[in-house]
């Protein structure tokens, strides 16, 4: 089965990058070979090291020597550096999958928009944001039912949780979370607030949205209900630990619903879900990607 595997880089090695590797280095489809950082003394790369894997800590330079290592890369880096590795991965024939909130490429939401006869035409997607991750989908189950005027967002995370990479990109995170929520949750309009609690004990990852429909949302209370409970089965199947805080609030033409993620606890602990719902939903359109590489005989 190894043989068979499509091979993939991690650049970046901090907390999402470390905790990517550990559940890539469980799937059955992709073979994660290389761990990418630029401080070599840094706790993702001695984990790398630890686990077999190349550790390289001289960012996408290291890369470049050695292109047979990947055929997927993941960004897990900042904004910034993603808007700069972008084109040298595009040139080097490497399929890109961002967990910056660059948006170089389309937004993709697994329990949304993976499409696999989509994925040959794209080198590059977006992961939005961990809020986007965990909201836009119960957006678009709205959405399916009603049309949205108007979708508003609060994502809480523990401050423990949130490394040096979400902090640089806060406003980078508002923006582009606000933009997925119309683009592929089908909001008109849009609005995407993130937190930092420093709660302790940590805090799950909490998320609050709500959203306003054209038409009587009371109107359609069953169907929405309905919508809701099957988007929210879609997105446990590749993050467990995602579910609602509280049965959703349907009054007038106003849906609210409150979801948490509890992480799986491979990097961090489990309040760590902002975390654990992009490296899974990172992980599972990865698997997606490359299928369909298999299928076109790209084994490397």
């Amino acid at each position: 089965m190894t043989n068979n595997k499509i091979k993939c880089a991690i650049i970046g090695s901090g907390n999402i990058g470390t905790d990517l590797m550990i559940k890539l280095m469980r799937s059955d489809i992709l073979e994660v070979t290389a761990l990418i950082g630029i401080d070599p003394e840094s706790k993702g790369l001695k984990k790398a090291e630890e686990n077999g894997l190349v550790a390289i800590s001289n960012g996408i330079e290291g890369l470049k020597e050695q292109p047979e290592l990947a055929d997927i890369v993941y960004e897990a880096t900042s904004a910034k550096a993603h808007a700069h590795n972008a084109p040298i991965l595009k040139e080097m024939g490497k399929k890109a999958i961002d967990l910056t909130p660059a948006a170089v490429g389309p937004f993709l939401v697994p329990s949304v928009n993976l499409k696999e006869e989509e994925i040959p035409h794209l080198d590059n997607v977006n992961m939005v944001t961990c809020g986007g991750q965990a909201t836009i989908p119960m957006v678009k189950a709205v959405s399916d039912v009603l049309d949205v005027d108007y979708a508003e967002i609060v994502a809480s995370i523990s401050s423990k949780s949130a490394g040096p990479g979400t902090r640089q990109n806060i406003d980078e995170f508002t923006v582009t979370t606000a933009r997925a929520l119309k683009e592929v949750g089908g909001a008109k309009e849009s609005k995407a607030i993130i937190t930092l609690n420093p709660a302790d004990p940590p805090i799950l990852m909490r998320n609050t949205i709500h959203v306003k429909t054209a038409g009587s949302a009371e109107d359609k209370k069953a169907e929405i209900e309905a919508s809701l409970e099957k988007m929210l089965g879609n997105v446990q199947d590749y993050v467990p630990g995602y579910r609602f805080k509280a049965d959703p609030v349907i009054k007038g033409d106003i849906v609210t619903v409150s979801v948490e993620v509890e992480g799986n606890g491979d990097f961090l602990p489990e309040y760590a879900g902002n975390l654990d719902i992009i490296t899974s939903a990172a992980v599972k359109t990865g698997e997606v990607i490359a299928q369909s590489m298999q299928k076109e005989g790209v084994l490397k």
